[in-house]
């Protein structure tokens, strides 16, 4: 069994004649990103191992432990899993990721698992390789706990808890305000991402009906491959949302339940702009292999034009290489020049003709 690298020291030095807990600074490790114990909706001082702030909470009675983990392997996790009770499924699946977004309770804990996703910046969408980065963030719910786990180099919770951290309120609601927080952090994600997917799908709209731009239909697919990882990130997550919002739930108390509500109404309005612009990147690729067949059925008329015109003077030389030996024209005087002029009008009048009919 491996040992959670020490996080903090506690000790006990005199103070007006009491004795009070002090806590000796020490670097995080690499996996563990913060370890909090939050009473009474404030974080009480100090850095704590996962060993030392259970026993704070048990001692006090009330508040919760907040664990923030990063992409830690199973050795690294098995002693704050032992310590807090993790079911060994779930576990497993923290540590593996690639999950589904999902909600499962086991026993006195929930878990879940939302996909987190990041917008790539870029130069413009028909020349961009990705548009949409994902991660993970697994979520571990107890009375007195909550353990994050996050994979992938983007969404960082820190800036989540300090926000959290100034509202107390929040806090005395416990793990589940916890977990309502990232999930709405998750979800509001999605809206920024989403809206800048749909600039994109402007600019490549432009360029598609654009006639003087050729639009690559691979860039289109790509980016039809992108709308579809946010699918696959938003749509599993919205029965975890619900349950969270309606069901019943011993470890979700009636005043969080209301906020999930609106974190769900929020991911329906995501959702709902993934499958237009699913939509509309239909209809552009449509829209792009109907004018890349027009612009061949353009070219094609053009080579049937040019053929035509050729056709005159071949014809007639084809003629006059024949070798017949009683050929008049062959011996008349005006018969080169005439031949020239009759191959010259025809020329013109068919260059006229298909230049009318918008051939050439």
């Amino acid at each position: 069994m491996s040992v959670l690298p020490t996080l903090g020291l506690r000790g006990r030095v005199p103070r007006n004649g009491s004795a009070m807990p002090q806590q000796i600074p020490v670097p995080l490790s690499a996996y563990v990103v913060d370890c909090g114990v939050y009473v009474d909706g404030k974080r009480l001082p100090g850095r704590w191992t996962h060993t030392g702030a259970v026993e704070e909470v048990r001692k006090r009675g009330t508040g919760f432990v907040w664990i923030g983990l990063h992409e830690p392997d199973e050795q690294q996790i098995q002693s704050i899993a032992e310590t807090f009770g993790l079911h060994e499924l779930a576990v497993e699946d923290a540590v593996h990721a690639h999950q589904r977004p999902k909600l499962e309770r086991y026993d006195d804990s929930l878990f879940m698992v939302l996909k987190t996703v990041r917008y790539v910046a870029h130069e413009s969408p028909t020349t961009a390789n990705e548009i949409v980065e994902t991660g993970e963030v697994m979520v571990f719910v107890g009375r007195h706990f909550v353990i994050t786990v996050r994979h992938g180099k983007h969404q960082a919770l820190a800036g989540l808890r300090a926000e959290l951290e100034q509202d107390p309120a929040k806090l005395m609601l416990g793990p589940a305000a916890v977990l309502y927080a990232i999930a709405d952090h998750v979800v509001d994600t999605y809206l920024e991402v989403t809206s800048a997917v749909e600039d994109d799908i402007d600019t490549l709209e432009v360029e598609v009906f654009d006639p003087r731009s050729a639009v690559d239909p691979e860039q289109i697919y790509l980016m039809k491959r992108e709308v579809m990882e946010l699918r696959r990130a938003v749509g599993p997550l919205a029965t975890p949302l619900r349950r969270l919002a309606e069901g019943y739930i011993p470890l979700v108390p009636d005043e969080v339940r209301t906020f999930f509500r609106d974190v769900d109404d929020h991911l329906t309005t995501v959702h709902d702009r993934i499958v237009t612009f699913d939509e509309m990147l239909t209809t552009l690729i449509d829209a792009v292999l109907a004018k890349i067949t027009m612009r061949q059925n353009n070219d094609m008329r053009k080579i049937s034009a040019w053929v035509a015109i050729i056709s005159v003077p071949t014809m007639i030389a084809g003629i006059y290489g024949m070798n017949f030996d009683v050929m008049p024209e062959l011996k008349w005087t005006y018969g080169y020049p005439i031949v020239l002029s009759v191959v010259l009008v025809a020329c013109t009048v068919l260059y006229r003709i298909f230049r009318r009919n918008q051939w050439l």
